[in-house]
């Protein structure tokens, strides 16, 4: 089926943001830090706070519609990434995530074990699995071209041996902007044994990935990055989650989506998160003649090469303007088909400075390291003096490049 064209008249309407006064006028490009919320998370949210806010699976009507609201976001946004309603759980963040993950494979390992992290990460895929060295687990580094920051797969393989338990790397780097081969990576990993972990937070907003088809054994990304409330997701496939000890309550063992939520769930949240899914709904409802029949998967594969393509094209035109310039350094891939559009750029300046002077002209960016202090380091930029990094999503516009183009040109 060939992709129609993105609406974004009808995308932009489904963001609130959108027709608010005080941001009229601004050009929104610091996606990755956190996305806008879409209207059908919003309604949820504001239903379940006005409605439903009780303790879930009670005996009465308000508590299991709040019960049956969070089952319903669970299973949705599962299926459409094509793994089981119980494979996917809910916790704060994905950085807390990953931490509750690694302790519990600092239970299952044995010292002489050995994990291999990447300094492509964002912090959060990378520091709770190094702190297992403690523990007597061997933490290798997979690591990045310094010029590049791409990841080379056959630097990977001469990092396995007999050792090796699992791997962690990103789907793509919150500045490096590359999307690594995952199912290519997890394929050689499962045949050789070893379990995988991604972290797709950097990715995820971009179209939610058929997680089934990729072969991760774990998969991670946040909510409020994908249009969503503050929750971060975490898919553990089954085999896998049965094997690693228990983290919750000892009578939460036995549900494969309790056992890695220690604390707690933020009910409100979860629920709102079926809104998340709404959301997705309605993208393929109105770009797609043709739903009969598609399974959740399929939908939402068709609207994440939707939302790809839009961004695809919106993106190479700043990447050419880059290209042509001698005083910025674009991290990662020249080309837009082989990144996600989270563009970081080193200038003489400090990138904060420069995210400072394009507020003013009503670009809003970010400036620093990101939480990737690594990935700056191997790319031999200093932390402390950070990049511009500039991210956008399927709801920003070819006008919203224009203005940041002229803007980046005022400023530079």
């Amino acid at each position: 089926m060939t992709t129609p064209a993105l609406d974004t008249d009808f995308v932009r309407n489904m963001f609130p943001a959108f027709a608010r006064p005080a941001l009229d006028g601004q050009r929104f490009f610091e996606n990755a830090g956190g996305s806008y919320t879409c209207k059908p998370v919003i309604d949820r949210l504001f239903r379940y706070y006005h409605e439903r806010k009780v303790q879930p699976y009670g005996a009465y009507a308000a508590s299991q519609a709040a019960g049956a609201e969070m089952d319903e976001a669970r299973t949705r946004l599962a299926a459409m990434m094509g793994v089981q309603g119980d494979e996917l759980s809910f916790g704060p963040s994905s950085s807390a995530n990953t931490y509750v993950l690694a302790q519990a494979f600092g239970e299952m390992l044995s010292p002489g074990d050995a994990v291999v992290v990447t300094n492509q990460d964002h912090e959060a895929n990378s520091g709770p699995w190094r702190r297992l060295e403690a523990r007597g687990i061997i933490v290798r580094e997979w690591q990045i071209d310094p010029t590049s920051g791409h990841l080379d797969a056959d630097a990977l393989w001469r990092l396995i041996d007999d050792k090796v338990r699992l791997v962690c790397f990103p789907h793509c780097s919150n500045v490096v902007g590359e999307i690594n081969p995952v199912a290519q990576i997890c394929d050689g990993l499962r045949r050789a044994g070893i379990w995988s972990c991604v972290d797709g937070v950097s990715y995820a907003p971009h179209g939610l990935p058929d997680v089934g088809a990729l072969g991760a054994d774990i998969y991670l990304f946040s909510a409020y990055k994908t249009y969503g409330p503050h929750q971060g997701l975490m898919v553990v496939r089954r085999n896998l989650g049965g094997q690693l000890p228990n983290q919750a309550h000892y009578f939460n063992a036995d549900v494969l989506y309790k056992r890695f939520t220690p604390a707690g769930p933020d009910h409100a949240q979860i629920a709102a998160c079926a809104g998340m899914a709404d959301y997705f709904d309605a993208l393929h409802t109105h770009h797609f003649k043709q739903s009969a029949g598609l399974g959740d998967a399929a939908r939402m594969a068709q609207v994440h090469d939707l939302m790809r393509a839009h961004e695809t094209r919106v993106l190479q035109p700043l990447l050419d303007y880059v290209k042509g310039r001698n005083d910025l350094r674009l991290i990662g891939p020249e080309q837009a088909a082989g990144r996600a559009p989270t563009v970081a750029l080193e200038h003489a300046r400090p990138g904060l400075e420069l995210a400072q002077a394009l507020a003013a002209k009503g670009i809003m960016a970010g400036g620093g390291s990101f939480y990737a202090d690594r990935a700056l380091q191997g790319l031999g930029i200093e932390p402390a003096h950070g990049v511009l990094r500039l991210s956008f999503v399927h709801y920003t516009t070819p006008d919203d490049l224009d203005a940041l183009i002229l803007a980046l040109d005022q400023v530079l």
